[in-house]
């Protein structure tokens, strides 16, 4: 009886270890899914033209850094390098020289990694809009214009998600090339950035009469991998507007290979960012207003609570 016992308690023991063994699996299966976006997973992507090559550079969580290369010169400028080390690697692999740092705003996951990065690199010139910028060596103003090689920069200002936020248009001098405009947390594909110390107007000259005003074709490359989940949010606004649907379908796609949501254009912000679109009535009357900046505010206040559907 004693020995058929032990022999019982030693097939439950080993099958509870199958059972563990298989439930571990299945853990780990399901944490990588959530850590699908964690930076390790997304790996670097490049879009060239003949004037310019932007690395898109993953950072932490979802942040995207971006390494903007004059070919010409082989000259380059980085975007937000909240990760010093692994923007030092991309400048390393592309053989070029850096030599500018663009901050859009002061937030620590955009500008926490410039202190560091001087450290690693000295004499980079420091660019941003904003005295809370880390490591700050020039302080840009609305239409300030620099040179990366190249390159010409244009300082756009955008206040509202912060007071000091900068957007930067890159252009060719007599190029067909389509330009480039790093936004920051102003303009996301198909969102923009929450209003933590701005108002709806400022976000309303911000989007529509600053970056609505940029060359259609124009390059959008912005700070964060929010595309899925901001256009769950604009088929909540507009259920019957179908290039939110295609746009969704394709970013979901996407996001299963592991690719990288970035670029959209300053055009197709337009057929599918409610953000961009408080001028159509069918977001306003969504919102049962046909003033665009009020629409501006609500949608946004709207958007801060909702709740993101699973499919």
């Amino acid at each position: 009886m004693l020995r058929g016992g032990w022999r019982g308690l030693g097939t439950a023991l080993a099958a509870g270890a199958v059972l563990g063994a298989v439930l571990r699996a299945g853990a780990a299966q399901l944490r990588a899914g959530f850590l699908h976006t964690e930076h390790e997973l997304r790996e670097p992507k490049a879009v060239s033209q003949a004037d310019m090559k932007v690395e898109i550079l993953p950072a932490l969580t979802d942040n995207y850094m971006y390494l903007l290369i004059d070919q010409d010169t082989r000259e380059a400028a980085i975007v937000d390098p909240v990760q010093p080390q692994k923007v030092l690697d991309a400048v390393k692999k592309h053989g070029v020289r850096l030599t500018t740092v663009l901050t859009t705003h002061h937030h620590w996951d955009h500008a926490g990694g410039n202190e560091k990065l001087v450290k690693m690199e000295p004499g980079l010139y420091v660019y941003g809009g904003d005295s809370r910028v880390g490591a700050l060596t020039h302080r840009v103003s609305h239409l300030t214009s620099l040179k990366v090689g190249s390159l010409s920069v244009k300082c756009l200002s955008t206040p509202c998600h912060t007071s000091g936020h900068i957007c930067y248009y890159v252009t060719k001098p007599n190029s067909s090339e389509p330009p480039a405009v790093f936004t920051g947390d102003t303009l996301f594909v198909a969102g923009c950035g929450k209003f933590f110390e701005g108002t709806p107007e400022e976000m309303y000259r911000a989007l529509i009469e600053i970056l609505g005003s940029l060359d259609p074709r124009t390059r959008v490359y912005c700070g964060h991998e929010y595309t899925i989940n901001n256009l769950k949010f604009a088929r909540h606004v507009e259920p019957r507007n179908p290039n939110i649907q295609e746009k969704l379908a394709w970013a979901k796609a996407q996001y299963d290979s592991g690719e990288p949501t970035i670029p959209s254009t300053i055009a197709e912000e337009f057929t599918y960012n409610p953000f961009m679109r408080v001028r159509e009535k069918s977001v306003q009357e969504h919102v049962g207003d046909s003033d665009p900046v009020r629409v501006m505010g609500a949608i946004r206040k709207e958007k801060d609570n909702f709740r993101v559907p699973r499919d």
